[in-house]
């Protein structure tokens, strides 16, 4: 669990901004922001791209709509363990998610890969 402390504090913080802005996170990562329909996340967990490249196939994509709402129900409840004070080991910043921003397909895919990953490294509960 301690593992995912250091990455879980850098996964993201997805804000609406303006041109070539850079939002900086807790810990120093940056998600880019190209333009204001372009957006790009960074994790930086060294487990989880070699995860997400076991896990992850065409076969089992979805579409940006499923990514979206399923975000939206894993950012409400690492946000509500964030607010509760519960699994602070993993959870330690709260996660800004617009829910009236499309974010495109790449973002919010590996956001909800990301989430999976975290379920399952740590056993916690975010999509369900």
């Amino acid at each position: 669990m301690k593992n995912l402390l250091v990455p879980a504090c850098l996964v993201l913080l997805l804000w609406s901004c303006n041109l070539s802005e850079i939002v900086s996170k807790s810990h120093g990562d940056r998600i880019n922001i190209a333009d204001s329909t372009e957006y790009e996340i960074t994790i930086s967990d060294p487990g989880f791209d070699t995860w997400y490249l076991m896990h992850f196939s065409p076969s089992n994509d979805y579409s940006n709509e499923y990514y979206h709402s399923k975000n939206q129900l894993a950012v409400s409840n690492w946000n509500d363990y964030f607010i509760r004070g519960r699994h602070h080991l993993l959870i330690d910043s709260n996660i800004y998610y617009d829910c009236s921003v499309d974010y495109g397909i790449d973002v919010n895919r590996k956001l909800y890969w990301y989430f999976k990953y975290a379920e399952e490294k740590s056993g916690i509960r975010l999509l369900k």
